[in-house]
């Protein structure tokens, strides 16, 4: 959408190529809930959906100020427990906490993105969830967000649902500190982009290690 706005991609174009995308998608979803479960299809649907209206529509609610809420149960919940259920016909604690995990992270990129734009959403009259609670309370919620990433391992171990094992996933702490040290005290935009992408790197890392954690276990 951002490539379409600033005239880079020709919004037709973008429009063609989602319309694709959520075309395989739900041929690919049709698929599965036929040879697993026919519930499957309204998880489906409702993620094509979700994925459709958050800029789409009269009213996208990724201006509404719902977009991190959405993301969280949809790039979180959603895709983890589903795809748990997908492979065992169930699901599981540990898995509705790991999606939590990847939720709080796929989010804390969402903040970072908004927190980007927060200035120029402003003035556009977008308002994401960065324009209507301001600048403080935005990197207050990012700061929460990856805190609790690293809070659910220690719950699930200490509730036996995961081995210590899963642990490994604090070694990308490092690697989530510094996003977060970048929002908190920068304010460029070319600094801000610079914490998105190592942000999109500690959630590729701590889920590769969890997983890794959890296959040792």
């Amino acid at each position: 959408m951002r490539a379409a706005s600033s005239g880079v991609v020709e919004p037709e174009l973008v429009r063609g190529a989602a319309i694709a995308a959520f075309g395989v998608a739900g041929l690919v979803g049709l698929a599965l809930s036929l040879a697993i479960d026919w519930r499957l299809l309204i998880a489906g649907a409702a993620s094509i959906l979700a994925g459709w209206f958050y800029t789409g529509g009269p009213r996208p609610y990724g201006y509404l100020g719902l977009g991190e809420l959405f993301v969280f149960v949809f790039f979180g919940l959603v895709a983890t427990a589903g795809t748990v259920y997908v492979e065992t016909s169930h699901i599981t604690a540990l898995a509705v906490l790991t999606g939590c995990a990847m939720g709080f992270l796929a989010t804390a990129i969402l903040v970072l993105n908004n927190l980007r734009d927060i200035e120029t959403d402003a003035e556009a009259g977008k308002r994401t969830l960065a324009t209507l609670i301001g600048l403080r309370r935005t990197r207050i919620l990012l700061v929460a967000l990856v805190c609790g990433a690293f809070v659910v391992p220690l719950i699930a171990l200490a509730l036996r649902l995961a081995p210590a094992t899963a642990l490994l996933v604090f070694l990308t702490i490092p690697i989530a500190v510094e996003p977060v040290r970048i929002a908190l005290t920068g304010r460029t935009a070319s600094q801000l982009v610079r914490a998105l992408k190592r942000m999109a790197v500690a959630q590729l890392a701590y889920a590769l290690l969890l997983t890794l954690g959890l296959l040792l276990g």
